[in-house]
């Protein structure tokens, strides 16, 4: 049984998931603001969280980065605006996926599952992965999960780990957003071509602030490693 925590201040909200969630077989704790203090207690024992970016006295951006900063659970964000500017802040904060207000518990549910299930999952057929590959000063250690740049680890978000993994594993290949969606949020049909778009935007200030050429865009297809 999948374990969530929701991070969510409308009691109405939390009612109507809670109950739709645990129909479908999930465990739901929930708490109404930022969790401060307790915060490690409750993700040792939870398998993805479902945050909310409005809270009271907080927001779920700064509650984000807590979790990143002692986990990699998946976190899906919850806003009621589908504007770029919260995804964006929901990425760079460490969110891997978010959903919009008012969300179909089926569809909740298809997102918590698809980023639990690609944690540490490798898929049938894919190609031949190495613990540690090289491209000059980027080192990819698989192992480690740590991507460095001559010898110095660069923080990325969960996601932005992944979407460099993918990039090892297909160098100097076009890969399509349908195709990285896959790879990095392991998500066909419910993805949106906007999250691959803005991971990438963050992924090439941080791999390589003065050569963001290691990922180019290649019109109409999707992106391409250059290392």
């Amino acid at each position: 049984m999948t374990r969530l925590l929701l991070i969510e201040d409308d009691p109405q909200i939390v009612e109507a998931l809670k109950m739709s969630l645990e129909r479908l077989d999930y465990t739901v704790t929930s708490v109404a603001s930022d969790p401060g203090d307790s915060l490690p207690t409750l993700l040792s024992s939870v398998d993805a969280v479902i945050l909310d970016i409005g809270l009271p006295g907080s927001d779920g951006f700064s509650v984000c980065r807590a979790i990143r900063a002692i986990s990699d659970v998946p976190v899906i964000m919850l806003t009621a605006r589908s504007d770029d500017i919260d995804m964006v802040a929901g990425l760079e904060a460490g969110a891997d996926d978010y959903v919009v207000k008012p969300v179909s518990p089926r569809v909740l549910d298809a997102r918590v599952k698809a980023n639990v299930r690609r944690v540490n999952v490798v898929e049938p057929g894919s190609p031949p992965r190495h613990d540690v590959i090289a491209f000059g000063g980027l080192t990819v250690d698989r192992t480690a999960v740590q991507v460095s740049r001559d010898g110095d680890p660069i923080a990325l978000s969960p996601t932005e780990t992944r979407l460099v993994f993918a990039f090892a594993d297909h160098p100097g290949q076009v890969l399509s957003r349908d195709q990285l969606l896959e790879m990095a949020w392991d998500q066909t049909y419910l993805g949106d071509s906007r999250l691959v778009d803005n991971a990438i935007q963050r992924l090439r200030a941080k791999i390589d602030p003065a050569d963001v050429s290691l990922i180019e865009t290649v019109r109409g297809f999707g992106y391409r490693f250059v290392p």
